[in-house]
């Protein structure tokens, strides 16, 4: 009985240390699910609950769809961060590193334009790989010589220095070597692979040493076979002079306003003569003509005089040339600019005295007479016609008097004027107001038309109070970063500023579809011309302010120049892009406007050809600047490019009539016009 007993209580003694154990023993932390995990959960625990009752506390139904509302914004604060991020890499690679990357490039984009950097081979597939090194001649035995010293350069006798094949562009590259200092620069040198750690040891050559080195060490380092950064330029743009079997890329030459007098008349028809003498000697083909609103239509509204212009055309005619003509809606010159002055019509500054917002006006309430406000495009405020009925008349009373010269086809296109200085922009950077570069400009968009327009459109959002310009955009000269709008993480960003910036390039794309719809109905069957403004300063921001208060909404986390460029499609339209071989101001003033006129002209000339629209171009450089015109012409016919791009046309702007401006001028022309042609082997102009 005591063994009995005693395996009795043992038992006893085993069950009651097994509940104890699972008593307090605890299972190892779980993960919380979230997400589409948690709303599973849920639905189980809920059918659980409804099949099998417990006296725990029941799962709320609503609960699965508040963890997945709270996931969504969770992944769209994750998602805004990582394009934050994305967006402030790729300016810095703009910026810093003047790399070619795309309006909306991803992550494939800059990791191969690191990978060409660095010297590698990117192919079209997303193959990479390092090209082979060639391997080097061998070399002559050195002469003999009297026992000397040996030179510790001799020891890289066996070793090439070759140059570094880079994606850039020569101009690009050239840009980074004028205006960083040359430690900072990458070199542009290389030795050999092949040398060995114990050779790197004995002798340490740095491009400083070989560019103040004056050639007069007979080291293998100063061969004919090594180059220096300076040489290494010298060399491409001798290369770059050859364009001798290029795209022909047509020219014409910008006849000067002054030729007309205020009530249409031809000034001095014998100066006209000889003007277009020396340039049909320079074998251009054809001339730019002005015809200006202010002129034309210039004392009473429907009392269209055309008679200067006739004669114009006739001589023109003598001479077999093309003509383009402008229908110049703004107003020219003044002290500024030391051009005639030619404002709108009178009858329109009359009806201005009385209703001045129908001109643009700034925050301040300063009115610009530049250009009609695009506010009264619908608005009966114009004698009883709207601003497009006005535009549309003009052209219509032209395309009527003209007829004979289109049928001859000597009017080969005609240049639509959509805003200031026939641009398409908004007049924010006016110099008779006040502006001076590179001050940003201001928003103009301040008479009532315009106003209106915009308490609409705040209305339709939904935020009333939005209907309002900014107020911390700062002036024409301000900086970005002086403004709370404008400055890295601004208000331009906020949902108010998104708001504002879209609906304001959104009046200018409006403003051209109207215009332009009119303009395919008068000049049916001629090519239509629409100038785009190069706007290049304050580029390498992250705001591009001077950009958007032109009316181009163009960040650097948004495209601003793909919806325009949309539009023109829609019309068949010619883009005429300027052209900026310089930029104004000295070169500090350059480096702080943290201008980019090369990104600009890249990103618009690229936007335009991705949707195959036709692109022309326009300049006023200097032709006896040599550097100035391999600029123009690399962008006219870009040699690199896979697709053969070109220009269409160039545009050549005169500050003065040819004739007036001697034979150097003419023969430095005469070499521009034929590198354009694809006729002349090098520009051979003065340096």
């Amino acid at each position: 009985m005591s063994l009995k007993q005693d395996l009795e209580r043992h038992q006893q003694h085993s069950e009651h240390s097994d509940h104890s154990s699972d008593h307090h023993s605890h299972p190892p932390p779980q993960r919380r699910p979230r997400g589409f995990a948690a709303a599973a959960a849920a639905a189980i625990g809920a059918v659980g609950s409804a099949t099998t009752p417990s006296a725990g506390t029941s799962v709320l139904p609503g609960k699965g769809r508040k963890e997945r509302e709270k996931e969504k914004e969770r992944t769209k604060l994750r998602e805004r961060h990582r394009r934050a991020i994305t967006s402030r890499m790729l300016a810095g690679l703009r910026q810093h590193g003047n790399f070619p990357l795309p309006a909306r490039a991803d992550m494939n984009d800059v990791l191969a334009a690191l990978a060409r950097e660095a010297g590698w081979t990117v192919n079209p597939d997303g193959t990479t790989y390092r090209p082979s090194p060639t391997p080097p001649p061998p070399l002559l035995p050195p002469p003999p010589a009297a026992a000397a010293p040996p030179n510790p350069l001799s020891q890289l006798a066996p070793f090439l220095v070759r140059s570094i094949e880079s994606s850039l562009s020569v101009t690009s590259s050239k840009n980074r070597t004028s205006k960083a200092p040359l430690d900072s620069q990458a070199s542009f040198l290389r030795i050999d692979e092949g040398l060995s750690p114990s050779s790197l040891d004995s002798v340490v050559v740095t491009e400083r040493d070989i560019k103040n080195d004056k050639f007069t060490n007979s080291s293998p380092i100063n061969s004919s076979e090594c180059v220096d950064a300076e040489q290494l330029m010298q060399g491409a743009l001798e290369q770059d002079g050859d364009f001798v079997g290029t795209p022909y890329v047509p020219v014409y030459i910008t006849l000067a306003a002054s030729i007309i007098d205020s009530y249409c008349q031809l000034v001095d028809p014998e100066a006209v003569r000889h003007e277009l003498e020396q340039l049909k000697g320079l074998h251009i083909d054809g001339v730019v003509v002005d015809c200006w609103w202010g002129i034309v239509e210039g004392w009473s509204p429907h009392k269209y005089q055309w008679s200067g212009y006739r004669d114009l055309f006739n001589i023109i005619r003598e001479f077999k040339l093309k003509v383009q003509v402008v229908m110049a809606f703004h107003e020219n010159g003044g002290k500024e600019s030391g051009d005639m002055v030619i404002s709108l019509p009178k009858w329109i500054l009359e009806i201005g005295q009385d209703n001045q917002d129908i001109f643009f006006t700034d925050h301040e309430g300063r009115r610009n007479t530049e250009c009609l406000s695009w506010g009264i495009d619908k608005e009966r405020v114009l004698k009883g016609r709207t601003g497009i009925e006005v535009y549309f008349d003009f052209m219509r009373s032209f395309r009527m008097e003209f007829d004979d010269l289109f049928e001859e086809g000597m009017i080969s296109a005609i240049e639509i004027g959509l805003g200031a200085s026939g641009e398409l922009k908004y007049p924010s950077h006016s110099e008779k107001i006040g502006w001076r570069y590179p001050g940003i400009g201001e928003f103009q968009c301040y008479d009532k038309y315009l106003q209106q327009n915009l308490r609409r459109a705040a209305r339709v959002r939904g935020h009333s109070f939005w209907a309002r310009g900014p107020n911390n955009a700062g002036h024409y000269n301000s900086r970005p970063h002086e403004t709370e709008f404008f400055c890295d993480r601004g208000d331009y960003d906020s949902y108010y500023g998104r708001f504002f910036l879209h609906w304001y390039s959104q009046i200018l794309i409006d403003h051209a579809d109207q215009v332009l719809s009119l303009a395919s109905l008068a000049f049916e069957g001629t090519q239509l011309v629409v100038k785009i403004p190069a706007i290049y300063w304050w580029y390498r921001t992250s705001s591009h302010a001077a950009e958007l208060t032109a009316g181009y909404y163009n960040p650097t986390n948004q495209d601003g120049y793909s919806p325009v460029f949309d539009l023109l499609k829609k019309h068949f339209v010619t883009i005429k892009f300027i052209l900026v071989s310089q930029t104004p101001g000295s070169l500090n003033e350059t480096d702080e406007a943290w201008s980019d006129p090369e990104g600009q002209s890249w990103q618009v000339l690229n936007s335009a050809w991705d949707r195959r629209l036709i692109v022309a171009g326009q300049g006023n450089f200097q032709c006896h600047d040599r550097d100035a015109c391999i600029r123009v012409l690399e962008t006219a016919k870009p040699r690199n490019d896979p697709d053969r791009h070109h220009l269409s046309f160039f545009t050549y702007q005169t500050v003065s009539p040819v004739f007036m401006q001697g034979d150097l001028f003419l023969s430095d022309l005469d070499s521009f016009i034929k590198s354009m042609h694809g006729d002349i082997l090098s520009v051979d102009v003065a340096v």
